[in-house]
C-alpha cells in the first residue's frame, strides 16, 4: 500500500499550469490580431471616404494622412508599419478621377507578443494583415 496522499491536488496544479499558460498566450495572440486587423480595415474604409468626398487631389491626400494617423493611434499600430496602396478603376493618368473606383489597400504586419527580435524572429513570426475598400468617385470630383 503506497502513501499517495496530497498528491491529486500537486497534480491538478502542476495540469491546470501547463494547460492555462498557452491558453492565455492564445487568448492574447488573438487579440493583437483581431485589434490590427479591424484597424487595417478601418483605415482603408475611411481612406477610401477621405479621398472620394474630398474636393481635390492635394486635400485628399492631407486628410488622408489624418485619417491615417488617427486611426493608428486609436488601433496600436506602429504608422510605419502600415502599407497604403491607393488604386483607380478604370485606370486614369491620374488616381482618383472623376468617375473612378478608387480601391485602397492598408497591409501590415502583427507582432507576436513575447517574441525577441533576436536574428529576426519577430519578423519571421510576425502575421500579415490587410485591409481593402471601394469606394465610387463622383463624375464632378475635382471641379471647381
Amino acid at each position: 500500500m503506497s502513501d499517495d496522499r496530497g498528491s491529486a491536488a500537486l497534480e491538478f496544479i502542476t495540469v491546470g499550469v501547463i494547460l492555462l499558460v498557452p491558453l492565455v498566450y492564445l487568448i492574447v495572440a488573438l487579440g493583437s490580431i483581431q485589434e490590427h486587423t479591424l484597424g487595417a480595415e478601418a483605415a482603408a474604409r475611411h481612406l477610401a471616404r477621405v479621398i472620394a468626398s474630398a474636393p481635390d487631389a492635394e486635400t485628399a491626400a492631407a486628410h488622408g494622412d489624418r485619417v491615417v494617423e488617427n486611426i493608428a493611434d486609436q488601433y496600436g499600430i506602429e504608422r510605419g508599419s502600415l502599407e497604403v496602396s491607393v488604386t483607380c478603376a478604370p485606370r486614369a493618368a491620374e488616381c482618383p478621377a472623376p468617375g473612378a473606383l478608387v480601391t485602397v489597400t492598408v497591409a501590415t504586419r502583427v507582432p507576436l507578443p513575447l517574441v525577441p527580435s533576436v536574428m529576426g524572429l519577430d519578423v519571421a513570426a510576425s502575421i500579415p494583415v490587410e485591409g481593402v475598400a471601394v469606394q465610387k468617385v463622383s463624375r464632378l470630383w475635382g471641379a471647381s
